[in-house]
């Protein structure tokens, strides 16, 4: 049994009260229970309001107390929010009726008064008891918070930004929600009157179970599971002329961090989004300078070494093999064991000309959402560049696949081949011997390995962590296959695809 986690915050005003709950929110997500206690006026609701506020990214929504309404559902752009007051419940039976016996799925339940019914409350839980402070003030509270099961973890880590926070001078800052990504890994921005700066959450885990070789998914395909590559890589890029932000203080123990804010101007316009010709024309030539460099292999981190880990066909392998695993079921085509060994050795010979490549370091996600336009800079070092911890010793080609053939926007065919051009031309002048035909089919190699892997990462996504919405860039994922798959070289696994993996649905 988890022994449970507690600590006490004084909470001065309203504004502390919502700084302790921007900060519980960064840490929670589907499926926490929140439980408010306190008598009468100690400030349970406005602390539920605060976390749905800052989850809303809206300080002006509108959020009632559910006293007579027992509950009240938010579909907010996170996840699902459940504020309940169970002040009126006279019986625990009563909660099957309002939609919390069984708690629901896939949501952050926050209970006020949850006292009422204390023996139908999980075991796995987050208590906050508020009480009146009037010597610290008329509005003064203090906060016991109590981590309870799994929910002791948690506190016991928002203990540790707390503590994070005040010792970086952010404790007073203001909050702001950012959207996350596809990792465990939350944002938000710390704003204060000398300026803005981004918090980053990275707690220490590994992503899925260990069911390859005994290793997780993350662990198995060199994915960072703690904070220390982000750091290392983040000083590696900036050494050699890329704009990547400046890291202002980190723990590297508990995965916190804070660093310089790119503020949020894209390289892509529009709706639907379109990319900015100038904008991908200079986030080519970045990565066309960044690989006519000689780059370590180790960095130094904290003052130990730092190893990049070389990309192999184990890993690459496990990558492709999410499509049979998880897209292909969802497509009702599951692969029989020998269709599946096709698969398999296909791939095996295929990446035997991009394992046996020059080395460069790979970013992986070198695409839209992880550029950030620096209009007052010049030159390359106006494309700033997050989202780089997951970098490896790879081909010189996967990250301008990432980039040209960017997985949630479409990149028309006419622009891809325009840029390809231009990396092609920028690489020729710094290395004469640098083959265009040999990179073409390093290309086409590596495109059909991210799509298809991406194919069965966003079918996961979907089943396995409950985000729906990653479904709708699988026919644009589709289309870019298609392109790869048209490159003679190809030619064998063109023909396979068509007999065994069937298109996405619209």
């Amino acid at each position: 049994m988890i022994a449970p986690a507690t600590f006490s915050v004084a909470l001065h005003n309203e504004t502390a009260t919502a700084q302790l709950m921007a900060d519980l929110a960064l840490l929670v997500g589907p499926g926490d229970v929140i439980t408010l206690t306190g008598d009468l006026g100690a400030g349970k609701t406005a602390a539920a309001r605060a976390m749905i506020r800052y989850l809303a990214g809206d300080e002006e929504l509108e959020v009632p107390s559910p006293t007579f309404t027992l509950v009240q559902g938010y579909e907010l752009p996170a996840f699902a929010v459940m504020h309940a007051d169970l002040y009126r419940v006279e019986d625990e039976s009563e909660l099957e009726e309002i939609g919390l016996s069984p708690l629901p799925e896939a949501t952050l339940v926050l209970i006020e008064w949850s006292e009422r019914a204390p023996s139908a409350m999980p075991a796995d839980r987050i208590d906050i008891a508020l009480t009146h402070r009037p010597a610290l003030g008329s509005n003064a509270r203090a906060a016991d918070i109590a981590g309870c099961g799994k929910g002791a973890t948690t506190v016991a880590r928002l203990k540790a930004l707390r503590e994070f926070l005040d010792a970086s001078g952010y404790i007073d800052a203001g909050r702001k929600r950012m959207a996350g990504d596809a990792s465990t890994r939350s944002y938000a921005r710390l704003i204060r009157d000398d300026g803005v700066v981004i918090l980053m959450n990275s707690p220490q885990r590994p992503d899925g179970a260990a069911i390859y070789n005994g290793k997780s998914y993350s662990a198995a395909v060199h994915l960072a599971e703690n904070i220390k590559p982000f750091v290392a890589i983040d000083e590696g890029l900036r050494a050699a002329g890329i704009s990547a932000p400046a890291i202002h203080h980190v723990d590297l123990n508990h995965g916190f961090l804070i660093s310089e804010d790119f503020g949020g101007e894209g390289v892509i316009e529009g709706d639907p989004p379109r990319p900015i010709t100038e904008r991908y024309e200079a986030a080519t030539d970045v990565l066309a300078v960044l690989h006519g460099k000689t780059l370590p292999e180790t960095l130094p981190v904290d003052g130990q070494t730092y190893a990049i880990p070389a990309w192999d066909a184990g890993a690459l392998l496990i990558e492709i093999g999410l499509m049979p695993e998880w897209y292909l079921p969802d497509r009702n085509a599951p692969l029989s064991d020998e269709k599946h060994a096709e698969f398999s050795a296909m791939w095996r010979e295929l990446l035997k000309k991009p394992l046996a490549a020059p080395k460069t370091w790979t970013i992986r996600d070198y695409h839209s959402p992880n550029l950030i336009w620096l209009a007052e800079r010049t030159g390359m070092a106006r494309v700033g560049v997050i989202d780089f911890q997951d970098t490896v010793l790879g081909p010189h080609s996967y990250d301008v696949v990432s980039l040209l053939q960017d997985a949630r926007i479409d990149v028309p065919e006419a622009l891809e081949l325009t840029l390809l051009s231009r990396y092609i031309k920028a690489r020729r002048v710094d290395d004469a011997s640098f083959d265009p035909a040999d990179f073409a089919e390093l290309y086409a190699i590596m495109s059909a390995q991210r799509n298809t892997r991406l194919l069965g990462t966003f079918a996961r996504l979907n089943r396995r962590d409950g985000k729906p919405h990653y479904l709708r860039h699988q026919p644009r994922i589709w289309t870019y296959l298609q392109r790869s798959l048209a490159h003679p070289a190809l030619e064998h696994l063109r023909d396979w695809y068509l007999a065994n993996v069937p298109p996405p649905q619209s």
